[in-house]
């Protein structure tokens, strides 16, 4: 039996090297051996720091009988959710259909032509409450693929066609919801408020940043409810056992409402938006729980999960061997001198793309609030490595395709999905905003202008001569593309952003890839970041057809958001950015004397590093001439005043005059 998985760049596929089932890795071989030997085939998908996935390796994929029966009555295959998205997000639609409780690892019976037509988690090698052992679910499937074939793909042919036209129904055209409308979210959400332990709901308990995002955000209009609510969750998270009090990261979810009994595999992605979320909390509080816990995550991805080449570990893994057995957080019961004698839980060191950004997005904005080189220096080392590794060139002004995923210096053949553009843009624009370093926002900006589609990316686009950069007390001259329309050649159903690599070629040739999902879970969609990081490009050039485009990604969320608040709190959190003013802060320093910080002696930089909403921005002079040249407009004539820090505060595009007094900023005492 061939060894596929060995040399795998998944650390989860080759953890699954080993077993007596002959497992395929995901591509159209395996499928086209399904059709071959006219059998069904099993989609199995996890990650390598999912226990249960652990749990069901250990007792059923290492069974050689139960191997057997798999390899005679099935073709097999093995997919890390991490390395592929889209093939995940395929077959969650799917499953839906046959369970209400989607998890890891989650095992799809689908035809030899990609459709699914049974589904489910973690099976048992034996019968216990009322589930079946995953032998009698084989057998079940088996007989029916056997006698009732017609049924089953009748049945699998008419659940493709349902998912699809669901995802058609979703696409664009719809108007952003309007204050009201966000108003009635967020009385929603506080209604599922767990007022005693903080979050949502009761049992099992998540973080939901994406949904906490939504509530900090300093509310346009109204009361600010929601933001109360969120300090509250937060508050309670980091004082919980969900937070890992040792070295400050919080584990993935709680079985239990009081946030203890953690699931204790830590995730990238959790732990980078949760470091911006507490560093957001101390600019809106000045209050030291929210800094320490902050700090804290911001370490743990530094001296834990950063690897030695710069970039990111995608995840940790709940189990390790403690006492000579392999125990589930056991590891994580120990205080630091226990620890320090036993060996740590193994990370997942694939560098995943959108991870990343998120990472260097949260270390960035932490690095310039809490003025710590050595977060912002963390966020830097990983925005090169992936411009390095992941955006190699071809050419002086050319960069290659973005790599979704790689290990050492092997590179995933995964297509890089939406959420890798979307989110390391996001991260190179914020570490270019807060280093002064215009490179990155380049990058950023040439990822993005890759996702939009031609109808988009229209001849109207390349006005960028308006201007946002003469300030006077009362108005300046505004750009005059602010108020243009979007192209007239853009069809509203037309997807805004697509990534360049195009869907999966697998699901593609199936006719089962999810155009632009916008689904959303723990962490933002593709759909989300990219337009996230688009809007960033408009507030930095005024170049209309980035937010026009961010608009209309966000109109597919029009009527989904606001009915499922926790499920699409990055989408909620960018629609309500829309629809507020718009607020640029740019603070221009002087040249310092060499290894000398430039004199603040007003405390306008330190003012401005509390500032936690609109786009903040702080350069030095020559940064800022930088900026200007490579068509970045709002730093165009940004200069220093009377040899001292010097804030534009712009709303609108309308600018104040230029401050070094931090009560400059909020002359009348409210927030900007």
């Amino acid at each position: 039996m061939p060894n596929r998985l060995a040399t795998a760049i998944s650390p989860y596929l080759r953890s699954h090297a080993d077993n007596p089932v002959d497992w395929h890795g995901w591509g159209a071989e395996a499928f086209a051996e399904a059709r071959a030997r006219d059998l069904p085939v099993l989609v199995s998908i996890g990650y390598s720091t999912c226990h249960w996935c652990h749990v069901m390796a250990r007792e059923s994929f290492s069974d050689p009988d139960l191997a057997a029966y798999l390899n005679e009555h099935f073709v097999s295959i093995k997919v890390d959710r991490e390395e592929h998205p889209d093939v995940d997000a395929s077959y969650l639609a799917a499953a839906g259909a046959f369970i209400e409780g989607l998890g890891w690892p989650l095992n799809v019976f689908v035809t030899p032509d990609g459709r699914a037509f049974h589904a489910g988690t973690y099976f048992p090698p034996r019968p216990m409450r009322g589930q079946p052992a995953f032998r009698q679910v084989l057998e079940a499937v088996t007989e029916a693929w056997t006698t009732r074939r017609d049924e089953v793909t009748a049945s699998a042919a008419l659940l493709s066609a349902a998912i699809t036209e669901g995802i058609r129904r979703h696409r664009g055209g719809g108007s952003l919801p309007d204050a009201a409308t966000l108003g009635r979210t967020v009385a929603e959400l506080a209604a599922s408020e767990d007022t005693t332990h903080g979050g949502f709901g009761g049992a099992p308990k998540f973080p939901a940043a994406p949904a906490l995002a939504f509530l900090l955000a300093p509310p346009a209009d109204g009361p600010a409810a929601g933001q109360a609510l969120a300090l509250r969750a937060l508050k309670r998270m980091g004082a919980s056992p969900l937070r890992d009090p040792v070295e400050g990261g919080f584990f993935r979810y709680a079985v239990n409402r009081d946030w203890s009994e953690p699931h204790y595999e830590r995730m990238l992605y959790d732990n980078a938006q949760l470091l911006e979320l507490y560093t957001r909390a101390w600019q809106v509080t000045g209050e030291q729980w929210a800094r320490s816990v902050a700090e804290g995550v911001a370490d743990f991805l530094i001296t834990v999960m950063q690897l030695p080449g710069g970039g990111f570990a995608s995840a940790q893994d709940s189990e390790s061997t403690v006492d000579g057995h392999r125990v589930e957080g056991g590891y994580y019961a120990l205080d630091a001198e226990g620890r320090a004698g036993e060996t740590p839980p193994a990370l997942d060191a694939k560098v995943l793309t959108g991870w990343n950004g998120l990472a260097i997005a949260a270390l960035s904005l932490a690095g310039f609030a809490f003025d710590n080189d050595t977060f912002t220096g963390a966020a830097r080392r990983a925005a090169d490595f992936l411009l390095e590794h992941h955006l190699p060139k071809r050419g002086p002004h050319d960069r290659g395709t973005l790599v979704r995923a790689s290990i050492d210096d092997r590179v995933s053949t995964a297509p890089a999905t939406l959420e890798d553009y979307g989110m390391f843009a996001r991260g190179l624009l914020h570490l270019a905003l807060l280093t002064g370093e215009s490179g990155y926002a380049t990058a950023a900006r040439r990822l993005i202008d890759s996702t939009l589609t031609p109808a988009t990316d229209s001849p109207a686009r390349a006005d960028t001569s308006a201007r946002a950069d003469t300030a006077t007390d009362t108005a300046t001259d505004s750009p005059a593309q602010a108020d243009t329309p979007a192209p007239a050649d853009v069809h509203p159903l037309a997807q805004p952003f697509t990534a360049p690599n195009g869907p999966d070629p697998v699901l593609a040739a199936q006719g089962l890839a999810l155009d632009a999902d916008p689904s959303e879970g723990a962490y933002p969609s593709g759909l989300s970041a990219t337009a996230d990081a688009a809007e960033l490009l408009y507030l930095l050039t005024a170049e209309r057809r980035y937010r026009a485009t961010a608009e209309r990604a966000m109109g597919t969320f029009a009527a989904l958001a606001p009915a499922r608040p926790l499920a699409f709190g990055a989408a909620l959190r960018l629609i309500a950015q829309l629809a507020a003013p718009v607020e640029q802060l740019v603070v221009i320093t002087p040249a310092a004397a060499p290894g000398r910080e430039p004199e603040d002696p007003a405390g306008l930089l330190a003012a401005v590093r509390r500032r936690g909403s609109g786009l903040v921005a702080s350069v030095t002079e020559a940064q800022a001439s930088a900026f200007a040249a490579s068509g970045f407009e709002l730093f165009a004539e940004r200069t220093a005043r009377a040899g001292a820090p010097t804030a534009y505060l712009c709303r609108d595009f309308v600018c104040r005059l230029p401050v070094t007094d931090p009560a400059g900023l909020d002359p009348a005492g409210g927030r900007p």
